[in-house]
């Protein structure tokens, strides 16, 4: 009985082909979108605890009447606090009963009378060239913490439920696609290569593997 060398079984393997390539291509850019879809959501949760416990949000500006500090099309990231906390010269985010929230520089800051966690406040756009018609009443408000222009669009996108529900769609099929079990078929050359005669290494106990390599 002829036995086969650890040499003759790696030349009698079969060559890999031209399919894996292609397979091994197709599970990298999956698993770089997976990566990419996971790393936005990550980043949606972490803004989803921010906002939560420390009181942070975007807000989107849509007029020019903070020009030339924070301009039309620039997004803010503002966080909620109590009005003792503002002074004079703060940007700051006012919500309106009724109306759209207002985005102007505190010009002067007063007590309320009666209420000593209130304020009432003066402020004025910085393209404006007057204080808004009317002062404001405020227990809190949202503190302009840092701006960048040209990123309304961007947010304004990712509000979209259409893009939010595809996003979901295709995260859940490409992960269903990578996790799904295959089986992996037994190569037919390997498998006729030592003709049913044991290896070396499995007469001895040791892993073939081993021998293999």
């Amino acid at each position: 009985m002829s036995v086969i060398t650890s040499t003759e079984v790696v030349e009698r393997a079969p060559k890999p082909r031209s399919g894996g390539r292609l397979r091994a291509v197709r599970r990298t850019v999956v698993d770089i979108l997976l990566w990419v879809l996971g790393g936005l959501g990550v980043v949606s949760l972490a803004a989803a605890i921010a906002a939560h416990v420390w009181g942070f949000s975007i807000v989107l500006f849509s007029t020019g009447s903070m020009s030339p500090t924070i301009p039309a099309g620039s997004a803010a990231l503002v966080r909620l606090l109590p009005a003792g906390d503002f002074t004079v010269g703060d940007i700051t985010t006012i919500e309106r009963p009724g109306q759209l929230p207002i985005t102007h520089r505190i010009t002067s800051v007063g007590p309320l009378a009666g209420d000593p966690s209130a304020r009432v406040v003066t402020m004025r756009g910085d393209a404006n060239e007057a204080d808004d018609p009317d002062p404001y009443v405020i227990t809190e408000a949202r503190l302009v913490v840092a701006s960048v222009p040209g990123v309304a669009q961007f947010f304004n996108g990712l509000r979209d439920p259409r893009l939010m529900g595809t996003l979901t769609l295709l995260a859940g099929a490409l992960a269903t696609w990578a996790f799904w079990p295959r089986r992996r078929p037994v190569s037919q050359g390997a498998a006729d290569a030592t003709n049913g005669v044991p290896l070396p290494g499995e007469r001895r106990g040791e892993p073939v593997s081993e021998v293999a390599q």
